[in-house]
């Protein structure tokens, strides 16, 4: 069997995830307390250059995968991130997550004139429904800026989902966050809750959960350091980078990665299989 014919098999198959995601970059404006790859302002970029990641894309779409994800650090300090993100969804559909605090000005118009009408999706962190609650694990007027800039992406016509990393919001909280969601005109369906991973400065919070290969779901993702299991994966943890989740440090051509991730995956035990349903 042709390595094209072992993945696109094992995808259809529910053995691979369908999607493959791109670490872009590592740094970040903001420091939340459980990020998994202890990004920040000062921290190594170690980016993926723009083109190379549309050709591995183009690769990923002939294996058989389906969508693209691309995250960080924060991807949208880039300034090139909004072109690299439509010629990306000329490929595959894709989702780029992001903290949305720095959607102002030229930025917002580079972003909806790159975006707007495409199979694209901006997913958003938003961890509480109040300002104190979220800020005090994202940083200081974090709820403030999501919460401007939010409507503003939806009004201009993009599409957004929100992402709530927490595992302490009682079900009052989790009910007054989804209203305010709605109340932007985001839809349920494309609300995203998942607890914090015990992994990068997630490590440290003590309602985190522990997550191993078991545990998340087998989506290929790649980084400036290699070929992981899971965007889960690539995490930091005192400035060094986890290599328990490395699948290869190979990343080009695609191939090479995809077909160990088939076969580390077809050899796990029967019914272990993310069980944690984490997205």
């Amino acid at each position: 069997m042709t390595a094209v014919a072992e993945v696109a098999e094992a995808i259809d198959n529910g053995v691979l995830g369908e999607r493959v995601w791109f670490y872009a970059n590592y740094h970040c404006n903001l420091e939340c307390t459980y990020c998994l790859t202890e990004s920040g302002p000062n921290v190594s970029r170690r980016l993926l250059d723009a083109a190379w990641m549309v050709d591995r894309a183009e690769e990923a779409k002939e294996l058989g995968f389906r969508s693209l994800g691309v995250t960080g650090g924060e991807p949208f300090m880039l300034a090139s991130m909004p072109g690299t993100v439509a010629a990306l969804s000329e490929v595959l559909p894709t989702v780029v997550l992001s903290n949305a605090t720095l959607f102002t000005g030229a930025r917002l118009e580079r972003v909806v004139d790159a975006l707007v009408g495409r199979p694209v999706h901006i997913q958003v962190s938003l961890d509480a429904p109040d300002p104190e609650a979220n800020d005090s694990k994202r940083g200081d007027d974090n709820w403030r800026l999501v919460a401007d800039s939010v409507p503003r992406l939806v009004e201009r016509g993009l599409k957004i989902r929100i992402a709530t990393t927490t595992l302490d919001l009682t079900p009052e909280g989790m009910a007054q966050l989804c209203e305010l969601h709605r109340s932007w005109g985001i839809p349920d369906e494309d609300h995203i809750v998942r607890p914090i991973v015990a992994r990068g400065r997630g490590s440290l919070e003590s309602e985190a959960v522990h997550a191993g290969i078991g545990d998340l779901s087998p989506e290929l993702c790649i980084t400036a350091d290699g070929a992981f299991w899971s965007a889960f994966g690539p995490t930091v943890r005192d400035g060094r980078l986890d290599t328990d989740l490395l699948v290869t440090r190979t990343t080009a051509p695609l191939r090479v990665p995809a077909t160990a991730m088939v076969r580390i995956a077809t050899g796990q035990p029967a019914g272990n299989d993310a069980s944690l349903g984490i997205r």
